[in-house]
């Protein structure tokens, strides 16, 4: 195990060399790697978001249930857990960076296909490869950062390009709703697709080469599988992945079937004003950014418990038949969501002292398949039983994700926790 390179927040040079310092918060190649990272959170995200808002328009023009339109993004999102653990394989072999570039400009491309693939079948298709695509991109970054950024600045910067996810989430919902009604969803989906190739060519221009990193040539299949069974092994970091695919179940689960209640009675709005109820998310960029900074300063445990606490007062706002009260509910939702998230995925550099990568891949493939496993069922309970018993479902999850974070919280070492 002599070659593994993730050791105290930086990859370890080749022997007989001195090790590098990551870039200093302030200094320009800083700046270049957190506008870049934003980008990429950007892209990715607005690729993997733009069809959330479609999912009522696929029910009714394909002729599927909630449960079932939700596919066009549960099986992106599915795909793109099980291709994290591979990218970050490849990553270890090949660099950082051209694995991001390329993951993003073949999801782009994807997109594209799918706004004229001419079936509902060929769309989930489409949509899958594309998931598989951008695996390249966030279990990738985190480690990208966790090498090249100064551990002092690590988390502002984790929490930037946290930031960069939440813009591109929103805009993709919000602009997709947009355009869908002014133009239809397949030009929509067109623009958005040609806008993230752009990204793509932006992004590779901007990231500095890696200066920390150094290839695993020599990693062995079994070298992996032993990273990856020591990081679940650890007495702490699963607790971490648990609770970053709950919280992200209860995003994907809220953002996926509010649509579908805001376009009925007794709020009947149209596509557009439920797309911009999406706005909220611009709350997460916010919160993203200072839990971020936060963390670093007051340590990742208490961040981790407000973003629950502040997801289930949202979720019991949406329970409420008032539009205003819903839309702060949402907020809410949002803001305790992306406080949890960014802690929780800083807090995982930290824990792990060898194999970044590795840990990043596993609380990514937690993240996402909590978001497409519990989205997907959450589709169940509104198909059965409405919006109270969705609200129930995924309180139900808060309530379980609360409760590893105290088992957390109350065994790890006072400096874990920051």
């Amino acid at each position: 195990m002599s070659s593994l390179s993730d050791t105290a927040g930086i990859a370890r040079p080749p022997q007989g060399n001195t090790q590098r310092n990551g870039a200093a918060r302030g200094s320009a190649a800083y700046r270049r790697i957190t506008i870049a990272l934003f980008c990429s959170g950007f892209a990715t995200f607005s690729l993997l978001y733009c069809v959330q808002p479609l999912l009522p328009e696929f029910a009714r023009e394909f002729h599927v249930g909630a449960a079932g339109a939700s596919l066009a993004l549960s099986l992106s999102t599915a795909l793109l857990a099980v291709s994290i653990a591979v990218a970050g394989m490849i990553s270890e072999r090949y660099g950082r960076r051209e694995l991001m570039f390329a993951s993003m400009a073949v999801a782009a491309c994807c997109n594209l296909l799918a706004a004229v693939a001419p079936s509902w079948h060929l769309i989930l298709a489409v949509r899958a490869l594309e998931g598989l695509a951008l695996g390249g991109v966030p279990a990738v970054a985190m480690a990208y950062l966790a090498e090249e950024i100064d551990p002092a600045g690590l988390g502002f910067s984790m929490g930037l390009y946290v930031a960069g996810n939440a813009f591109g989430g929103m805009m993709g919902r919000v602009a997709m709703s947009i355009l869908a009604e002014s133009f239809g969803w397949r030009p929509a989906m067109l623009a958005i697709g040609v806008l993230d190739l752009m990204l793509a060519v932006a992004f590779i221009f901007l990231l500095p080469r890696s200066r920390n990193f150094v290839r695993n040539t020599g990693m062995q299949l079994r070298d992996h599988f032993a990273l990856w069974k020591a990081h679940l092994c650890h007495d702490r970091l699963p607790l971490v992945f648990a609770i970053g695919g709950l919280a992200m179940g209860i995003f994907a689960t809220s953002y996926n079937y509010a649509g579908f209640r805001l376009m009925g009675a007794p709020f009947s709005l149209s596509p557009t004003a439920t797309g911009l109820i999406f706005s909220a998310y611009v709350f997460g960029i916010f919160a993203s950014s200072s839990a971020g900074a936060l963390a670093d300063r007051f340590g990742r445990a208490p961040l981790v418990a407000a973003g629950i606490a502040i997801s289930c007062v949202g979720l019991l706002l949406t329970c409420a038949s008032i539009l205003p009260l819903v839309i702060a509910g949402i907020v809410l939702i949002t803001i305790g969501f992306f406080t949890t998230h960014s802690a929780a995925s800083s807090w995982v550099g930290r824990l792990a002292q060898r194999g970044r990568g590795h840990a990043a891949s596993l609380y990514l493939l937690a993240y996402y398949l909590g978001g497409s496993v519990l989205g997907s069922v959450g589709g169940w309970f509104w198909e059965h039983s409405g919006w109270l018993a969705v609200t129930a479902f995924m309180l139900m999850q808060a309530a379980i994700a609360a409760w590893l974070a105290r088992r957390l919280w109350r065994s790890a070492p006072v400096a874990s926790t920051t």
